[in-house]
């Protein structure tokens, strides 16, 4: 291929790119991976949860990973993440954070758990008959019930 293909596929990703460092002390979202399907506060697809945190940066390793301090709820996840994971947080002192506790695998995904069965009917559509059935979901009030 010419010279000419590489400098216009580096224009094209060059805008894209972010130089993005995080020193001692900063604090950071760490990026999550939500499940397909899978309600969480109450939004589904691409408006749920996809950051959490805040979390402090307490040590850099290399040039693009930094340790991060994760709650004990979190100690099952690796604390050194790449930059890429990373979204800068900028402390406001107006800005109160009520903190949800959110349990991640190792894969750093969720799933939500069903307490109680709500409500039960059976829909009849032409010849089927389906069942229909309301969940009262964990860390959800009665209002978010689906």
């Amino acid at each position: 291929m010419e010279l000419g293909y590489y400098r216009r596929q580096k224009s094209y990703a060059d805008p894209k790119g972010k130089d993005v460092e995080f020193t001692v002390g900063n604090y950071v979202f760490l990026k999550v991976s939500p499940m397909k399907g899978v309600m969480r506060f109450g939004k589904e697809g691409k408006l749920s949860l996809r950051y959490i945190g805040p979390f402090e940066v307490i040590d850099r390793v290399g040039t693009v990973a930094d340790q991060l301090e994760l709650p004990l709820s979190l100690s099952h996840v690796h604390l050194v993440f790449h930059i890429s994971m990373l979204m800068k947080y900028v402390l406001d002192p107006s800005h109160v954070l009520q903190p949800d506790v959110v349990e991640l695998n190792e894969n750093l995904n969720f799933e939500e758990q069903h307490v109680t069965i709500m409500d039960y009917q059976m829909r009849q559509l032409r010849s089927k008959h389906i069942p229909m059935v309301k969940v009262l979901w964990r860390n959800r009030s009665m209002e978010e019930c689906t």
